[in-house]
């Protein structure tokens, strides 16, 4: 697992958040997970651009951060699925909020990536 060279600022609360939400898909993996419980494979399916290597150590970080909850059926073949805890979902009205903030200002990503392809 990854491990910081300059320690969190244990004062700020905003450095604290962003820690545990600061990756490029750990966010958009909380959104998913606010509607069902899903398995990894099937979070592979939603981010195909996402390797499956950094998907599964940013679940495995969520869950070591109490954002997500892993349950392992012991059946064959073994099935894995994550959920989100009442911690995880406590991070929902930001995530809301980081949406509609893209949704109001579309303009600056296309100025940014170009228009978005239909």
């Amino acid at each position: 697992m990854y491990e910081r060279k300059i320690p969190v600022d244990l004062d700020c609360p905003l450095r604290l958040t962003m820690s545990l939400i600061d990756s490029k898909w750990k966010s958009c993996m909380l959104d998913e997970l606010r509607h069902r419980a899903l398995r990894p494979s099937e979070l592979h399916k939603l981010f195909p651009e996402a390797t499956p290597r950094v998907l599964d150590i940013q679940l495995k970080e969520l869950a070591e951060d109490g954002l997500v909850s892993k349950t392992t059926y012991h059946e064959v073949p073994l099935r894995t699925e994550y959920a989100l805890t009442e911690l995880g979902c406590s991070l929902l009205p930001i995530i809301d909020a980081m949406i509609e903030w893209g949704n109001r200002n579309t303009e600056v990503f296309e100025r940014k990536y170009g228009a978005a392809k239909e």
